[in-house]
């Protein structure tokens, strides 16, 4: 719809970023700050999944019970994203960001002092809440802070920031549990969030507020209900059954509510999504890219510590330590990946980043018996540099394809993409290897399910490839 589309990118007058102001410091305290809360949301995801057994150990919870301690933040994070992205174009990014940290530490003082499993997951909804504004408006503020020229190296930045909180978690969680308690797991997040909100208040500016934009609230309910209706249905179809009529309803339901949200959206004056972004194939390409991408590599994720425990016979220390080698490297080439596509554009690294995934998932697929952990790493090192040299390029293109109008929504959109791909992922490897392990031995069904994974990867590749080239400098 003509009237929904803006008359000209970059209409906003960014009094804020780098070149406006010609302050070249300001920029670099936008992305500590939100580097800070990157690095303490993705730390804090990687500790908890290390803690997870003692907090079952603790309520004597079910396997089903605890993992909603996961899924209650995964859940609210989704369907937050594109109300949280939507509400910062509208009110600006500077309230919202400090709202993230308080929020964030808040629930982490919540989950800290939990007595109950149900407090937990309460206070995991209000953790979630907060990371979602991160999510959502994070990579927005970056973006509209940086020239075009830098933003891939800002944005390759922070995915290191990012790469290194998960590459650090699961240690730092395991010494933290075991010298004091796994509470001191969350309750560690209090004193940052505290910083990090001074941080924002003191030394964010004001974006500019678009006051008399109305925020679309029946858009917002249905996206959120539809969204969270598919998220549940596929992260409990396991145990369900996919033909179950639980799943279903599920399935179904959440379905029809994102045809109504379509629906609403193509109707309303000023939507929430506006469905004409979608017709940018740079922008709707790198949105497809990313999903494919992060659902082939949680397919990986899922399947591995089967392997290396349950079929190879290694500790949960071992095999963690077998797994850091993707986040490791992931974290040594991301800024690399930023800072090369400022230079050549971001078809080409990201092209490359997705082939090289799918190789390193291709030969891991391959892995047998008695296949040497050395390799092992090795393989799991080149899925990382594939996703690290795949993922700033293609998280620049999609946010310069976006009108700075747009920053907010565009940015939730990509972390809605993000966190549907590895649900999808999970949900994908779970049920393909159940069903080829009735037919076959584990390690027949490890292969084929990983070959799934190696099928994602190679159509996320040839998406990249075959999507128009965003000009360097674009979005300046």
């Amino acid at each position: 719809m003509a009237t929904n589309e803006p008359a000209a990118r970059g209409s906003e007058q960014p009094e804020h970023g780098a070149k406006a102001t010609g302050a070249s410091s300001y920029k670099w305290l936008v992305l500590g700050v939100v580097g800070l809360g990157t690095f303490m949301s993705a730390l804090d995801g990687s500790i908890v999944n290390t803690i997870v057994p003692l907090i079952r150990e603790q309520y004597q919870a079910t396997m089903g019970d605890i993992s909603w301690v996961s899924a209650a933040y995964l859940l609210v994070i989704s369907s937050l994203l594109l109300s949280i992205g939507r509400l910062g174009d509208i009110w600006g990014f500077k309230c919202a960001f400090s709202a993230r940290f308080a929020i964030f530490g808040a629930g982490s003082l919540l989950c800290g002092l939990a007595p109950t499993l149900p407090a937990l997951i309460g206070a995991r909804v209000v953790q979630g809440t907060g990371a979602a504004v991160l999510m959502a408006i994070g990579p927005a503020l970056i973006t509209s802070s940086f020239p075009g020229t830098e933003r891939g190296r800002a944005l390759g930045l922070q995915a290191t920031l990012t790469y290194t909180g998960l590459t650090l978690g699961p240690s730092l969680g395991g010494w933290i549990a075991g010298q004091f308690s796994w509470h001191w797991a969350f309750l560690i997040n209090v004193p940052v969030a505290a910083i990090g909100v001074a941080l924002a208040i003191s030394h964010l500016r004001a974006t500019e507020r678009r006051g008399r934009q109305r925020f679309d609230l029946i858009g917002a309910l249905t996206f959120a209900a539809g969204l969270t209706g598919l998220l549940v249905a596929m992260s409990q179809a396991e145990s369900w059954g996919w033909g179950s009529g639980k799943t279903l309803l599920f399935v179904f339901g959440g379905l029809l509510l994102l045809l109504l949200f379509v629906r609403q959206e193509r109707r309303t004056e000023q939507p929430m999504l506006p469905l004409w972004l979608f017709r940018n194939r740079v922008f709707s390409g790198g949105v497809v890219a990313a999903y494919l991408q992060y659902a082939a590599t949680f397919m990986l994720t899922f399947l591995l510590p089967f392997y290396l425990q349950q079929f190879r016979g290694l500790s949960p220390a071992g095999a963690g330590a077998v797994m850091t080698a993707q986040p490791a490297v992931m974290v040594a080439v991301a800024g690399l990946a930023g800072w090369l596509s400022d230079k050549v554009g971001t078809r080409g690294p990201a092209t490359l980043g997705m082939a090289v995934t799918a190789a390193g998932l291709w030969l891991l697929s391959r892995s047998g018996a008695a296949t040497p952990y050395g390799l092992i790493m090795l393989f799991l090192g080149l899925v990382g540099l594939g996703s690290g040299l795949f993922t700033p390029p293609n998280n620049s293109s999609i946010l310069g394809a976006a009108p700075r109008e747009r920053q907010g929504i565009a940015s939730a959109l990509l972390a809605a993409a993000r966190n549907v791909g590895m649900v999808s992922g999970i949900a994908f490897s779970s049920t393909l290897f159940t069903l080829l392990q009735r037919e076959s031995d584990f390690l027949a069904a490890f292969r084929d399910t990983l070959a799934g994974a190696v099928g994602l990867a190679a159509l996320s590749a040839v998406l990249s490839l075959l999507r128009p080239t965003l000009p360097r400098g674009k979005q300046e």
